[in-house]
């Protein structure tokens, strides 16, 4: 009977394309990996208690390999198929507990391992194509992500293995490949990477964040002149005139600062291009409007409405280990603002010290959830600002640095609105829609209560919309909208100092809606061609009182019906009055979102079902 392995690798090597085979000594059977020992915290560098996890995964992860050297057992990226490149990204992993002696460390210089890693670097070179690319999604695929965050991998890959003194055959192998990809991602005519503008432009950034690295360990005069070039080209086909990176021509909070600014952070490393520090500050300036910060420190609410690929919906004020934000501090020398969204050194030190008193056992990391990239951050030194530098950038904060302006960024046919006014901040996304995000009014915050009204992207239940039958909103299509001094329909505003009241109107053949935001006032009126509902998503913590018109208390986490002319919501010493004028049935029902670490604060719909015509006013405290 054939062994599972054999199964497996006479898949792995079905004659479905014409692969590369690069030259090497064929794997023999891949050994097991002992079990992990107990995990003694004390003894872990605290910049290095990120491995921690990933130590605990190695042996189950190692022991699940078939003898083709494929990372089987679905430990990392679907599909979890022989061809698809981007699983084999745990060569790093492999090489990087063999190479590097710790106390806590009972692999380093681990023969099983370095055997796993061979077979594993095997498999993984097998499947690049001619041209340089490697496939993800099928073995034909000349692929993206898969080739630009291959490139980063495998040069780091490289590095240790050099270091180490190990595995030489392989290492010309990866020093071939390389610039084989290098040769195929840096050329401007692919347009696999190169488009106008990109579509996904933090798979364009591995790319570049490995070629870096690359070159500097195998120098190549002319990759290093197409390098250059496609610095300036990211910075020109990249970034959005908003601020943002693109993202399925949109804007995604989660691709954009967990993983593209971390990408050109590691860029930055190895080569301090210039166009680099741009793109960063560019971002920054952008990420400013839209995570807001909570008044009793909670840490950010996103705004999360416009992003087109994921729903990241916070930031937790202190972000231990592991952090997929962690290496954007390398451009807060450059750009000091970007500390305002990094964990203070001191906090982190505190969260660090208590993961080392702790006595709980490290388990592994759930399948799927063990992106490398973790541990790759742990590669440089670490530079987190202070306190007293984080609260400086906060001040400085566009929202808490004012309390009146206009802000308006357009770009791609899609308007980022912000609107400051004394007793508010509010968000609105117009114009094209973009994939997963929705239009409309985003956000509403309070300077002392913080976040009142936050959007969902992805979801017809949980944006701020008018809603007809069908749970169809306005919100899920294009809503062009046009600015006002006062009041929808008189003099238009196209920029200059914020007026006393500004206006917006916006809609589609549907509905019209008209808003009015004065000093701590938001008066929006809905006409429909239809009856429709009235929906607002709400963001209420465990203290909030909140009372309809006609006595009815809501109750936190649950469904509440009333009939009335709207409610107050009291938080803290702030209340905030809601009203709509007649009295209607409206509906409050809890979802399943909850926010920040502690998972106080927790979405609840509210919906108000009426004929057509809606006139909602809120004060603002």
């Amino acid at each position: 009977m054939l062994s599972r392995r054999t199964l497996l690798r006479a898949t792995a090597l079905l004659p479905v394309a014409a692969p590369v085979l690069v030259p090497g000594t064929a794997s023999a059977e891949v050994p097991g990996l002992a079990p992990l020992p107990t995990l003694n915290r004390a003894l872990f560098a605290p910049h290095e208690q990120r491995f921690a996890p990933y130590l605990a995964t190695l042996s189950p992860m190692v022991n699940d390999m078939d003898d083709s050297g494929f990372f089987a057992g679905g430990w990392w990226r679907t599909p979890a198929a022989p061809f698809n490149a981007r699983v084999q990204e745990h060569v790093f992993t492999l090489a990087w507990f063999y190479a590097n002696a710790r106390p806590w460390n009972p692999y380093a210089g681990d023969a099983s391992l370095l055997a796993a890693l061979d077979a594993a670097l095997g498999h993984y070179l097998s499947l690049q194509h001619s041209d340089g690319s490697f496939p993800e999604y099928s073995r034909n695929e000349h692929g993206l992500a898969p080739t630009g965050f291959g490139i980063g991998y495998l040069a780091k890959t490289l590095r240790i293995l050099r270091s180490a003194g190990v595995l030489p055959a392989r290492q010309a192998q990866l020093t071939v490949a390389l610039r084989t990809a290098m040769t195929w991602f840096l050329n401007p005519a692919n347009r696999t990477v190169w488009q106008e503008p990109l579509y996904f432009s933090n798979q364009t950034a591995s790319g570049l964040a490995g070629a870096a690295l690359a070159l500097k360990l195998d120098p190549d005069p002319a990759l290093a002149t197409s390098l250059t070039e496609a610095f300036a080209r990211i910075a020109a086909t990249g970034v959005s005139p908003v601020g943002f990176f693109y993202e399925e021509r949109g804007h995604d909070m989660n691709y954009n600062f967990e993983v593209m600014l971390p990408e050109l952070a590691d860029a930055y490393h190895h080569n301090p291009d210039p166009n680099l520090v741009d793109m960063a500050r560019a971002f920054t300036g952008f990420l400013a409007y839209n995570l807001l910060r909570e008044p009793d420190g909670a840490g950010y609410m996103v705004n999360v409405a416009p992003s087109t690929r994921t729903s990241t919906r916070w930031y937790d004020e202190v972000r231990p280990d592991p952090d997929r934000t962690a290496l954007n501090w390398t451009f807060t020398r450059q750009v000091p603002l970007l500390s305002a969204f990094m964990t203070a050194r001191e906090d982190l030190a505190e969260a660090r010290a208590a993961w080392a008193a702790s006595a709980e056992p490290v388990t592994p990391l759930a399948k799927q959830d063990t992106s490398p990239r973790i541990l790759t951050h742990g590669l440089y030194d670490e530079r987190f600002p202070s306190r007293r530098q984080r609260a400086a950038a906060i001040a400085d904060l566009p929202y808490l640095r004012s309390n009146d302006f206009v802000e308006l960024r357009r770009g791609g046919g899609q308007d980022f609105l912000y609107v400051r006014k004394p007793g508010l901040y509010l968000g609105g996304y117009f114009g094209s829609r973009a994939s997963r995000s929705r239009t409309g009014l985003t956000f509403v915050w309070h300077p002392e209560a913080g976040t009142i009204v936050c959007g969902l992207n992805n979801n017809n239940h949980a944006c701020w919309s008018t809603v007809f039958p069908g749970q169809a909103p306005d919100s899920n299509g294009p809503l062009p909208a046009t600015y006002f001094r006062g009041a929808p329909g008189g003099e238009e505003w196209t920029g200059g100092p914020a007026p006393a009241a500004f206006g917006i109107r916006y809609g589609n053949a549907n509905v019209t809606t008209d808003v009015l935001v004065t000093r701590r006032t938001i008066r929006r009126t809905v006409t429909a061609n239809a009856a429709a509902t009235e929906q607002i998503p709400l963001v209420l913590q465990p203290g909030d009182v909140l009372t309809f018109t006609d006595g009815t208390r809501a109750a936190f986490g649950g469904s509440t019906t009333a009939t009335a002319d709207g409610f107050d919501l009291r938080r803290g010493g702030t209340t905030i009055r809601f009203r709509w004028g007649t009295p209607l049935q409206a509906i409050l029902a809890a979802g399943s979102v909850r926010y920040f670490r502690d998972g106080a604060r927790r979405f609840h719909a509210l919906r108000i079902p009426h004929q057509g015509t809606f006139d909602l006013t809120v004060i603002m405290g």
